[in-house]
C-alpha cells in the first residue's frame, strides 16, 4: 500500500501569479498547467510574447498561428525547444485529430513534427511556445501554500488571447469576489 499523498490534478487549470510573486520569470504570469501529478508539474506561460515571428522559426505552421503570430516564452526551462497549443473547436470527436493530443477541454498539444495540413482543417488557432515552466514533485504545492499562485479555471480563449498583455487582469476580472478585485492591483504598489 502506498502512503503517497494523492495529488489532486490541476492539469488544464490556470496558475495566476499573485502580486506577492516577484520572481521575474513569473511576475504577473498566467500559466496553463499541461501536466500535474506526483512526478511534478509542467506548464506554459500564456502571456509572454516575444519579438520572434512564428514564420521565422516554424514557417510551415505560420499560417495557423493566432494573432499575435509570434513565439511566446513558455517559461524558463528548455528555451531552445518549442511546443504548440491549439484549440479544437466544437464537440470532442470520438478520437482526437492526428497530431493533436487533448490536454483539457478543447485545448491540446500539437505535434510540430506532423504535417500542418493534417491539422489545418481541425484547429482553431495555434500558439507556439519556446520553453516551459516546470516544478519538481511537491514544489508547486509548496508555492500554492506560500500564496504565490491563484488557481482558476481556464477558458479556451485564454490560450489564444489576441491581447496577452491584458491576460493577467482579464483572467482575474472574471473571477468572483476578492480575486476580481486583484485585477485592479497597481503594477507598482509604491505608486499608489
Amino acid at each position: 500500500m502506498s502512503c503517497m499523498t494523492e495529488v489532486s490534478s490541476l492539469t488544464g487549470r490556470l496558475l495566476v501569479a499573485t502580486p506577492a510573486l516577484t520572481d521575474p520569470n513569473f511576475e504577473r504570469a498566467v500559466v496553463l498547467l499541461l501536466d500535474h501529478d506526483e512526478e511534478g508539474s509542467l506548464g506554459v506561460v500564456l502571456n509572454r510574447p516575444t519579438a520572434v515571428d512564428v514564420s521565422a522559426v516554424l514557417a510551415p505552421w505560420a499560417d495557423l498561428a493566432g494573432d499575435p503570430a509570434v513565439v511566446f516564452q513558455g517559461g524558463p526551462v528548455a528555451l531552445d525547444s518549442a511546443l504548440a497549443l491549439a484549440v479544437v473547436p466544437g464537440e470532442p470527436a470520438a478520437e482526437d485529430p492526428l497530431g493533436w493530443r487533448r490536454v483539457h477541454g478543447a485545448i491540446g498539444l500539437v505535434d510540430l513534427e506532423a504535417p500542418p495540413e493534417l491539422l489545418a482543417a481541425e484547429l482553431g488557432s495555434l500558439r507556439v511556445f519556446a520553453g516551459y515552466a516546470g516544478w519538481s514533485p511537491g514544489q508547486l504545492e509548496d508555492e500554492l501554500i506560500e500564496g504565490a499562485w491563484y488557481v482558476v479555471e481556464c477558458e479556451p480563449g485564454d490560450v489564444s488571447s489576441p491581447d496577452p498583455g491584458q491576460l493577467w487582469r482579464s483572467v482575474l476580472r472574471r473571477q468572483r469576489g476578492e480575486l476580481a478585485m486583484m485585477a485592479t492591483y497597481p503594477d507598482d504598489p509604491t505608486m499608489n
